[in-house]
């Protein structure tokens, strides 16, 4: 039998639920502890070493610049790193505060903004080569096991990139947009939550990020004939994915 993959599991700016995602797989999880060895992580291990590691998940965003300096250490003695969730993908939630001034947000936070330093939150792409992407504010336990899966074959992974509306239309889901004049996201975001939201009736928020090449503009002018003011646009391409290339232009970049 060849040698177990080695991985390793890194937390920066987040809120650690992507790594409970790998927890809540229970026995799906104890199954591919067979395929590989975690070699680094220190949410579940007391020992830890990460002085060569197959593939990297990453969790969480960029906003010290001891953080710059650590992700480009990982990135020196990894074969693989996978922006594990959108924190680490292009900044998430954290990353509205990026829409106002820098010193203006650590001003709102700390009493003595003077000991602190900060950078703007952005995902880790912005400093390092990332090899693969696993969307989702946390991702699905299905396209986790589907990345270590690929990973352990030496293949692609199969992940979903078309909209939200398709897993609606599987779901036979009526579209919130059309039949209730409601502001979903759905045309725009990446598939892979099993439309959750939508099923019960809510909205996407947006929370698997962009989908490939989304039509953000046409979604905007959609959500002003429907009664929604430019703030309010602004606020839902800003939620989850507003530093993103795709979003930047509806957020008010």
């Amino acid at each position: 039998m060849s040698e177990k993959l080695k991985i390793g599991v890194f937390k920066f700016t987040g809120c650690a639920g992507c790594q409970m995602e790998f927890l809540r797989m229970e026995n799906e999880f104890l199954d591919l502890l067979k395929l590989f060895d975690i070699t680094y992580w220190k949410m579940v291990k007391r020992e830890n070493n990460d002085d060569e590691i197959d593939i990297a998940f990453i969790e969480g965003g960029i906003s010290t610049p001891r953080e710059i300096e650590e992700i480009k250490n990982i990135r020196k003695k990894t074969k693989i790193i996978i922006a594990f969730g959108d924190c680490a993908i292009k900044g998430c939630i954290p990353s509205i505060r990026n829409w106002i001034p820098q010193m203006e947000s650590e001003d709102l936070v700390y009493p003595d903004p003077s000991t602190i330093c900060s950078t703007k939150m952005l995902g880790i792409g912005e400093y390092i080569k990332v090899d693969e992407e696993l969307k989702g504010c946390p991702p699905h336990r299905e396209n986790i096991i589907e990345l270590i899966k690929s990973a352990v074959l030496k293949i692609k992974p199969r992940l979903r990139k078309h909209p939200v509306c398709v897993e609606c239309k599987f779901l036979d889901n009526a579209c919130l947009i059309t039949s209730k004049n409601m502001a979903c996201m759905g045309p725009v975001i990446s598939a892979g939550c099993g439309a959750i939201c939508p099923t019960l009736g809510r909205v996407c928020e947006g929370c698997f990020g962009p989908m490939s090449n989304p039509n953000a503009s046409a979604l905007a002018d959609i959500f002003k004939s429907i009664g929604l003011n430019d703030a309010d646009i602004k606020r839902k391409f800003r939620k989850y994915a507003g530093m993103s290339p795709e979003f930047r232009l509806e957020a008010g970049h």
